[in-house]
């Protein structure tokens, strides 16, 4: 026979502070999942908006090595090229530094064209985005974009900040830019 260790308490109640614990408990690992997939999210969403930057940094470094070619215009070999562009007298910098992937573990996948030279780059991921409209003009073609390996950062579709366009100067007179 069990012993009866008298708590002071109606044995009617002697089950509900357990139950009561046992609510709490449960009410905080939900709260703790909840918590946990806000955190992912928002940690996909950034790392989304960094491959966008970093994606935006390569192509308009693609197109510079391009634009920038002595003689006949050509891409580079290898993403190395854009650091440092040895064709001129004085090596000139495309980018600042080689960017891992932020979404795909930090390789990239590298699109080259016919004469075996990058022209674009990808990242290897196959995941939904979270991000399915309102990209920069310049990438509006992402929208609806079912992998973010089909988001290609190509030099043909990279541009400057007021490349775009006409440029207003002092007096107000719009300019034309070559782009």
């Amino acid at each position: 026979m069990a012993a009866f260790i008298p708590s002071g308490k109606p044995a009617d109640e002697a089950g509900f502070t357990y139950l009561g614990v046992l609510f709490l408990i449960m009410l905080m690992g939900m709260g703790l999942a909840s918590a946990g997939e806000l955190w992912s999210t928002a940690s996909r969403r950034d790392r989304e908006r960094q491959l966008l930057w970093v994606g935006t940094q390569y192509a308009q470094a693609l197109r510079s090595y391009y634009r920038s070619s002595p003689g006949l215009a050509q891409y580079p070999k290898e993403l190395e090229d854009l650091l440092q562009d040895e064709r001129f007298p004085t090596p000139k910098h495309h980018i600042r530094q080689l960017y891992p992937d932020p979404i795909g573990g930090g390789e990239w996948t590298l699109m080259r064209g016919f004469d075996g030279r990058i022209t674009g780059l990808s990242s290897p991921s196959t995941d939904l985005p979270l991000k399915q409209s309102d990209f920069p003009s310049q990438w509006s073609d992402f929208t609806g974009m079912a992998s973010y390996k089909d988001w290609q950062f190509v030099a043909e579709k990279a541009f400057l900040d007021g490349a775009s366009g006409p440029v207003k100067t002092q007096a107000g007179s719009p300019q034309a830019v070559s782009p």
